[in-house]
């Protein structure tokens, strides 16, 4: 790895997360400039290694996708030598995340209450489905089953249509960010009282809690949400639409831009009807205002439309493809595409960074690891072990 220079320089965390959510806070803490020892299974590693196509260098693009910046130990911790090491390794890191199934650990003397006994300035974010007490407590969680029980399904796709989930395991990434700013948070409590917390994070809730303005409206309300496809419940038009060659979203924030759009559209008169001159009034009226601007926008090409549009202050744009995105005159002024050198895979790109701090920025140091390819070199430089002792925990099947 690169010289580290970021925020969380001196901060190590030992990862004992596999898939998604654990992995992706402590990519999020990697780029920070925290040491991530990134535990897996001898042999298979975190689940993710083995979710493709496509490969590259024979990792998979998933794994790819959240691993950079960290270093891969293995250790079958069922094993008692192994479990040993967890402990040193523990004793000697500020942060562990974990997403075991609800007990796993503390069956195996390396749960929160064994490891913070030796360490009480450790903070450990556990991460579970439904968090750790209630009536779910001890079922497993996946962000899939998530977006259907926490309501996001229910919310998106067509009005008419089936159910949808979101493209992206949206619930396991932003569990994995909430866990981030909690362990932070902790982190910097730490700095008052001397000690660590726990820190407990789970889909089921992070789900309720971006539901945002949908879950507000309902608890203010009393009224069943429902689904809009891609329009907007509280704001009209607010909406995709299709020009004569491919879909816009337009995104009418206010009255005045809306008067806006009506001059645009060849209706000026709209803007003060007062049918359509107020937000409430527009989302009363949603279906008939909505089919009077879609036939006037079918009319022309989208980028004819965008011209005008984004000139006078709208927010709308096209409907990219992904292809599309990672192209974006934009994304690539934002250094949004970063290439890191792989020992298998070459130069690999990857999504960059979406964040900046000015004196002390977030990084990417090094590319995803290879299963097992910093164990000796952790073992020996954290814990002092002897190449004689890493080569016969080897042979005894620990590492």
């Amino acid at each position: 790895m690169d010289e580290v220079t970021g925020p969380l320089t001196g901060i190590r965390v030992l990862d004992l997360s596999r898939v998604l959510a654990g992995p992706y806070c402590t990519m999020v803490l990697g780029d920070l400039g925290a040491d991530i020892i990134k535990v897996e299974r001898p042999g298979s590693g975190d689940d993710t290694r083995a979710w493709g196509p496509p490969w590259a260098g024979g990792e998979s693009a998933y794994f790819l996708s959240v691993n950079r910046n960290k270093r891969s130990v293995t250790l079958d911790i069922k094993q008692p030598e192994a479990q040993e090491i967890i402990r040193d390794l523990a004793a000697k890191s500020d942060i562990v995340v974990e997403n075991y199934k609800l007990g796993t650990l503390e069956k195996l003397g390396i749960g929160y209450e064994q490891l913070s006994e030796l360490n009480p300035r450790l903070i450990w974010a556990t991460i579970s489905g439904y968090g750790p007490d209630g009536p779910f407590a001890d079922r497993p969680g996946y962000d899939f089953v998530a977006q259907g029980e926490a309501g996001i399904m229910a919310i998106t796709g067509e009005p008419d249509g089936d159910p949808m989930k979101v493209g992206v395991a949206i619930v396991d990434v932003t569990t994995g960010l909430y866990t981030a700013v909690a362990v932070l948070a902790a982190l910097r409590e730490r700095e008052t009282s001397g000690f660590g917390q726990r820190v407990d994070a789970n889909l089921m809730m992070s789900a309720v809690a971006w539901l945002v303005n949908v879950g507000s409206s309902h608890l203010v309300s009393g009224n069943p949400s429902r689904r809009f496809g891609n329009a907007h419940a509280n704001i009209v038009p607010y909406q995709v639409f299709k020009a004569r060659d491919q879909h816009i979203t337009v995104a009418v924030g206010n009255d005045a831009q809306f008067r806006a759009l009506c001059r645009i559209l060849g209706i000026p008169g709209y803007g003060d009807d007062p049918r359509y001159s107020t937000n409430p009034a527009r989302v009363e009226h949603r279906d008939e205002l909505v089919a009077i601007i879609q036939a006037i926008i079918a009319t022309r090409d989208a980028q004819q439309w965008l011209d005008e549009i984004v000139a006078a202050g709208i927010p709308s744009g096209p409907i990219n493809s992904v292809e599309q995105v990672f192209s974006h005159p934009q994304v690539l002024a934002r250094n949004m595409i970063v290439e890191a050198e792989h020992p298998t895979a070459g130069s690999i790109r990857m999504a960059g960074i979406p964040f900046e701090l000015s004196r002390t920025p977030a990084t990417v140091r090094s590319a995803p690891p290879l299963l097992g390819e910093h164990t000796a070199d952790v073992l020996a430089k954290v814990l002092g072990k002897s190449i004689d002792d890493i080569n016969s925990l080897r042979e005894r099947g620990v590492l």
